[in-house]
């Protein structure tokens, strides 16, 4: 993909591993020449509505709805539950600077 967007619609394999061994990582020759051999003849754009022609066949788990309504006196005791926290002062040791005037970094 970085290839087609650099200006590249047919990149090389040699195009390719520059991208892949200008980022660290190593070449697979036997993925990359599947890969080659996989996207031949299509464009980018073919190749990314081949990709969301799949990803809508994809389900997700989307976890349970939430229950229906429930009643105003189970919202009004969590209120009443939440209680502000208290700040606690752990100590800098002078690291920021603190009120010892030592800041002439």
């Amino acid at each position: 993909m970085l290839c087609a967007l650099s200006g590249k619609e047919s990149p090389s394999a040699a195009d390719i591993k520059a991208v892949i061994t200008a980022s660290g990582a190593e070449v697979d020759e036997a993925k990359l020449t599947a890969y080659l051999a996989a996207v031949e003849g299509k464009s980018l754009d073919t190749l990314l509505e081949e990709g969301k022609a799949k990803m809508k066949t994809v389900s997700g788990s989307a976890g349970g709805g939430g229950g229906g309504g429930g009643g105003g006196a189970a919202a009004a005791e969590a209120e009443v539950a939440e209680e502000e926290e208290e700040e606690v002062d752990v100590g800098g040791g002078g690291l920021f600077g603190g009120d010892e005037g030592g800041g002439g970094y």
